[in-house]
């Protein structure tokens, strides 16, 4: 018994080392520096888990793609992984704007958090109002134009540059969620995999564009 008890206390004060080095060890991120595919591929698999209403997997993939493209820490990409997750599922819950809002507060701890993370210096209340447009855009099915220009605006926010130089990215992610609505909105509890790959493609050419820009 005191063999097994002494086991656990030392596996448990192993674990607990391990995340304190693991939050407390200094990480600073560039996040000018990504590999448009893979954040096609990653970005493909979060609107996959967000689509079949699964938090945890939801919460599993956002973190997971933030260790793979970021070079994220493992317990630091859950905890920046727990506000993003969360506004995602308060955003698919949502039926007005008035109850969108209730995200922004997560999405601001989202971009505050990897505004500490980042060598980028932006605004995160900017940044976090800047992707609600977009949900509220969403939720109003203006996937045109103005959605176009909304996305654009984000990145601007997030990289401190004109708007107007992120209007490709814009169009082209535009294009990624129209087809990804009108890929949610055919018969049967499944959307097909030919339609998630032509996504992937639209999103891999959108992040190309917008590493034109930044890099």
């Amino acid at each position: 018994m005191k063999t097994s008890r002494l086991f656990w206390l030392l596996t448990l004060s192993a674990l607990l080392i391990w995340i304190a080095t693991d939050l407390l060890t200094p990480q600073k991120l560039n996040i000018r520096q990504f590999e448009p595919v893979r954040v096609a591929s990653i970005e493909t698999s979060i609107w996959r888990s967000y689509q079949s209403g699964s938090s945890f997997q939801l919460y599993r993939r956002v973190a997971g793609g933030l260790r793979a493209q970021l070079d994220l820490s493992f317990w630091r990409s859950y905890g920046l992984a727990f506000a993003a997750s969360r506004a995602a599922t308060q955003i698919r819950e949502a039926k007005s704007p008035a109850e969108l809002e209730t995200a922004l507060p997560l999405l601001v701890d989202f971009y505050t958090g990897l505004q500490n993370l980042t060598t980028e210096t932006f605004d995160p209340q900017k940044v976090a109002r800047a992707e609600l447009t977009i949900w509220k855009l969403r939720q109003q099915k203006k996937t045109g134009d103005e959605l176009a220009r909304a996305l654009a605006a984000w990145a601007s926010a997030l990289y401190n540059l004109p708007p107007d130089r992120f209007s490709d990215f814009g169009t082209l992610r535009a294009q990624a969620i129209r087809q990804y609505d009108e890929a949610t909105k055919q018969p049967g509890p499944f959307v097909k995999e030919a339609a998630w790959e032509r996504m992937e493609q639209q999103l891999d050419w959108a992040w190309q564009g917008l590493n034109r820009v930044v890099r």
